[in-house]
């Protein structure tokens, strides 16, 4: 793009009057806030039930059985996020946001009336998809809108709203599923969530592609290949391998979700196994991600001011200790205190984590990284589904401890310190 048509556009946009910033743009961005609740709200009607319902429904006996539904759904997943930044970058944000919507349709219906197991890990792929897309969209989405100067408030406004959505549809859902039996009544909740995103997305969230094209007008590049005019590879290249702070950033995301694939998939049956009732394992489904996501909306203002990168190390470190208690832990009270921790931990490295990609990303090909970094990131439910099943009958929890802490003295070592006022 030449100067001139740089500062055209950038008359344009103030002509128009187009502004970046959270203020600026409050009502959009806790749209976007909501409709991202109701994301999460849709991944959360899982989190209790179905691993019970592998267990006493389908007699899924073993973990590596049980957890075949989030090697599903992150494999689902993962892939859909790098295909959603390039298509929301193609086609506009909005239409991904509706796609993902419209996909999840069948999801409640295939959980409540499967006959068996493979319909549940299908309608799982179907959620992955989903989820990659509605997900990724509404965190590319606020970047969009803020700009630069309060990208980690933003992120831990909308992580937090997703993970609260997601520990009280798993409360909630425990608590039908006590009254009302596994099925139907939890996934009718889904069905609500998903028609109401729906419908708000389609009628009242805007567009908000031309918001990061205004802040590509005013960006100044943080390295010399790191300008507006990459290919979908050197992009790829960047955020997995050569930047030291984007590979740092993807290899803790990925490690994080493997720890939460571990939480979803095989706590609930370790729970059950150690005689807990469903009242109480829905409790603890339901504290790990509500600490999560409530902490979010601290940690991520936190990073803005004093940096990403040792938010992250400390948050890995926590969720270390966390897993540790729960490998060794035979008790609810224990349990309780290790849901705790682990959900500080991940607060502490969820929101930091995608505003430390915004730092670094060119506004131009920003959405195509976070969707790679999404793609490395949900990976970890891949991973965790797989690994767990093989850790958990032969060596425990304790390993993957071992793993998180490795994965934030790599972040210690390799990354380099990002905040909103510098990119390198």
């Amino acid at each position: 793009m030449t100067s001139g048509n740089t500062n055209s556009l950038r008359q344009q946009r103030h002509g128009n009057g187009m502004t970046l910033g959270l203020r600026q743009n409050l009502a959009q961005f806790m749209l976007l806030v909501a409709v991202n609740a109701l994301v999460g709200g849709t991944l959360g009607q899982e989190r209790t039930v179905l691993p019970l319902l592998a267990g006493q429904v389908f007699h899924l006996d073993l973990y590596t059985s049980a957890l075949t539904y989030i090697l599903a759904f992150g494999l689902a997943k993962a892939g859909t996020n790098y295909f959603a930044g390039t298509l929301s970058d193609r086609y506009g944000r909005k239409p991904v946001l509706i796609a993902g919507w419209i996909i999840a349709l069948p999801v409640p219906l295939m959980l409540i009336l499967g006959p068996s197991w493979g319909w549940i890990v299908a309608a799982n792929v179907i959620l992955g998809v989903s989820q990659g897309l509605t997900w990724s969209t509404t965190v590319v989405m606020k970047m969009d809108l803020v700009g630069p100067s309060k990208r980690g408030l933003a992120m831990g406004l909308n992580e937090a709203a997703g993970y609260l959505g997601v520990a009280g549809t798993a409360l909630a859902t425990g608590y039908i599923a006590a009254n009302y039996g596994l099925r139907p009544g939890p996934f009718l909740l889904g069905a609500a969530y998903i028609a109401l995103g729906l419908g708000l997305s389609v009628f009242a969230v805007k567009e908000t592609r031309d918001h990061a094209r205004l802040e590509a007008a005013n960006h100044t590049a943080a390295h010399a290949d790191a300008h507006g005019e990459l290919s979908n590879r050197e992009i790829f290249t960047l955020t997995s391998f050569r930047d030291k702070s984007l590979s740092s950033v993807s290899q803790a995301g990925m490690v994080n979700n493997l720890n939460d694939g571990l939480a979803w998939g095989l706590f609930p049956v370790l729970f059950a196994a150690a005689g807990l009732t469903i009242e109480k394992i829905g409790i603890l489904a339901a504290v790990y991600p509500a600490v999560w996501g409530a902490a979010q909306l601290v940690t991520g203002a936190l990073s803005d001011k004093y940096g990403r990168k040792w938010l992250i190390v400390g948050g890995m470190l926590v969720q270390a200790a966390a897993l540790g208690m729960i490998a060794v832990g035979q008790d609810f009270g224990i349990w309780l205190t290790a849901a705790v921790l682990l959900g500080l931990g991940t607060a502490m490295v969820y929101p930091t984590l995608l505003a430390a990609i915004g730092d670094v990303a060119h506004p131009q090909w920003r959405a195509r990284s976070v969707g790679i970094y999404r793609l490395w990131r949900d990976g970890g439910f891949a991973v965790g589904a797989l690994l767990s099943g093989i850790i958990a009958d032969a060596f425990g929890v304790g390993v993957v401890a071992g793993l998180t802490a490795l994965s934030g003295t790599l972040v210690a070592i390799r990354m380099r310190g990002t905040d909103h006022h510098r990119t390198a």
